[in-house]
């Protein structure tokens, strides 16, 4: 985890969640001109919850926790994917709206992308599992561990979604339609 000077030398930082009601995945980027680099990640476990207002109440709480501790700018958040059980939609909806309520409190700017999106920027396959988003996060932002809960690498594709999306077009003056054409006009910002 970065220290408060350590936080101040970054131009920005992007808070990414991945909602849930049973786990709720977090990550946070520092920003530095073409330049991400992970500041921290984790969970926040609601399963032993009952009270589903309880759940709602403490991913207001962490998020709060999280902004207040890092400053963030931005939070890149996961939109809800559309399922066939609407009860789970529908609690999954209220914890992304408590987050971002939380957010909007502490007036950062709120991003939302779809879970196809972010699989899309980060590893150029809509359809990628979480495991082939999480290697890919590992080898782009220089990490090696693999959280426990891959809904920590969840929230940080969220943030690293936000600054692919947001920092990398305009400071090449370029948009990309994918991840291989990115890759293709800028073979040297691979590590092999």
């Amino acid at each position: 985890m970065k220290t408060l000077q350590q936080l101040k030398e970054f131009d920005r930082i992007i808070l990414g969640i991945d909602p849930g009601t049973i786990i709720m995945g977090y990550g946070l980027i520092g920003v530095n001109k073409k330049d991400a680099q992970v500041i921290t990640l984790g969970v926040i476990k609601l399963g032993k919850l009952d009270d589903h207002t309880l759940k709602l109440k403490k991913i207001f709480e962490r998020t709060i926790w999280l902004i207040d501790e890092f400053k963030p700018d931005e939070l890149a958040i996961e939109a809800p994917f559309f399922g066939k059980n609407v009860q789970s939609m529908l609690k999954l909806g209220r914890a992304q709206g408590v987050a971002i309520a939380a957010a909007l409190s502490r007036e950062l700017h709120v991003h939302e992308y779809s879970p196809k999106k972010i699989k899309q920027s980060i590893t150029g396959n809509g359809n990628a599992s979480k495991e082939q988003v999480a290697a890919m996060l590992g080898k782009l932002l220089k990490f090696n561990e693999t959280p426990e809960f891959l809904d920590a690498t969840d929230g940080l594709g969220a943030a690293y979604c936000h600054f692919l999306q947001n920092d990398l077009g305009k400071s090449t003056g370029k948009s990309f339609g994918s991840w291989k054409a990115f890759v293709n006009a800028n073979p040297n910002k691979l590590k092999k």
